[in-house]
């Protein structure tokens, strides 16, 4: 099934030459079929890059999907046309009545900052709560991952010595989980983060499960809530070129920077990226989407609580 997106998101050109079916809102209202409504707060400076990793990922699915995108009043994006944000983009005080079944919630560049420091917080706290009651189940990437730990269950972050990235192998440690459907006993994941949250304080926590973890990155999932909210410190929907993008621009810079882990082929950046995560990427998506959405979510949206 194809993706329901705003008409004119740059995203539906970018993957219709990745011979990738998207949909605009117009063309699909004449369908007769219940979409799955998914929200997207994207905190990524970069939103169409953004936009377009997940659109990309999410198109896999065979269930049809309807993208809505959030974003919080507090903030104004300096790297996004303020058109693009008018055009696709609605406040999250506008979007609060409604109820989704599923949501996503992005990475974002505040590592430096304390939670409570960051200027949108009081905002964030708001929509992470709300999520809990109008939304299905919710997915928390990277920086969001944190921080929904941190809010929802008092979990810390701590600093790394040097930034953790690259792409990790990974050890799902509950294959019985429906998110792990088909996967490998080993799975790769890019990371690029400054901070880590970790097991011990994890464990701690009765309604914290940790699911995948690496003995070079950490803890890499966690679940809560029996599913409805999953927690992913890294980036199964990066596209081939992120880390690539993220390691030049780094080192043009002059910021201390490691070429990335297991990226390049034989660490040259010349031979180009071996791509070893897309497959798995795409996976958990899907069985996200599938059975802690579509199978838990009711068909009266309305119900949701």
């Amino acid at each position: 099934m194809p993706l329901r997106l705003p008409d004119r998101l740059p995203a539906i050109e970018l993957l219709k030459k990745e011979s990738i079916f998207v949909m605009g809102s117009s063309r699909a209202e004449h369908q007769d079929i219940r979409p799955l409504r998914i929200a997207v707060l994207n905190l990524m400076p970069l939103k169409i890059t953004t936009e377009t990793d997940l659109v990309r990922i999410l198109s896999n699915s065979p269930l049809q999907l309807e993208i809505h995108l959030m974003k919080v009043k507090a903030h104004t994006s300096k790297n996004t046309p303020v058109e693009h944000m008018r055009a696709f983009y609605r406040d999250f005080e506008v979007m609060k009545s409604e109820k989704f079944d599923g949501f996503i919630i992005t990475g974002a560049p505040l590592e430096h900052l304390e939670f409570e420091d960051v200027s949108y917080w009081d905002e964030i706290m708001e929509i992470f709560d709300w999520s809990r009651t109008h939304v299905t189940s919710t997915l928390y990437i990277c920086w969001a991952a944190q921080a929904g730990l941190y809010h929802h269950y008092g979990i810390p972050k701590y600093q790394l010595s040097e930034k953790m990235f690259g792409i990790f192998p990974q050890k799902p440690l509950d294959m019985r989980l429906p998110i792990f459907r088909g996967f490998d006993d080993k799975f790769n994941m890019p990371h690029s983060r400054h901070t880590e949250i970790r097991r011990a304080d994890i464990e701690a926590v009765p309604e914290l499960k940790v699911i995948a973890e690496s003995p070079l990155s950490g803890v890499s999932m966690v679940m809560a809530r029996g599913g409805r909210e999953i927690f992913v410190t890294g980036h199964s929907e990066y596209s081939p070129l992120t880390l690539d993008t993220e390691y030049k621009r780094d080192l043009d810079k002059g910021l201390p920077i490691h070429m990335p882990y297991n990226y390049y082929i034989d660490d040259d950046m010349e031979k180009g990226v071996k791509v070893t995560w897309r497959a798995h990427g795409n996976l958990l998506f899907q069985n996200w989407l599938n059975y802690y959405v579509y199978q838990e979510t009711p068909y009266d949206i309305e119900n949701i609580h």
